[in-house]
């Protein structure tokens, strides 16, 4: 059976290129906020809320009643994604409407998309 992960057969590490990269790679904190900010979109229940919200400003009520989970548990994704920059929120009178924190998200989902549609 043919090995299909594919390795360098010798052991020769071009110091040069690997400088010109490790310089050039963001710092390991913004490495570490671009992955929270993926594991946050991993969850089925907050990209549902994140799609939902690519459509229309919502309400949490409407939210719920979108994605189909409780008031609760939107609030409580809600507030996760909020601390994430991910969504935000508005108030008028006693109702208080999200959408996204800007169109940085809408680009991250639009892309994704794409790239599942391509494949």
């Amino acid at each position: 059976m043919a090995d299909n992960n594919i390795v360098c057969s010798v052991e020769i590490i071009d110091r040069e290129k690997v400088d010109r990269v490790n310089a050039a790679l963001p710092q390991m904190k913004e490495t570490s906020e671009t992955a929270n900010l993926f594991k946050a979109l991993a969850d089925p229940t907050r990209l549902r809320i994140v799609q939902a919200l690519l459509l229309e400003e919502l309400c949490v009520c409407d939210i719920s009643a979108v994605v189909d989970v409780s008031v609760s548990a939107i609030s409580h994704q809600l507030r996760l994604l909020r601390n994430m920059k991910i969504v935000k929120n508005r108030k008028e009178g006693k109702m208080v409407y999200y959408s996204l924190d800007d169109d940085h998200v809408r680009g991250i989902i639009e892309t994704a998309q794409i790239h599942l549609d391509e494949t």
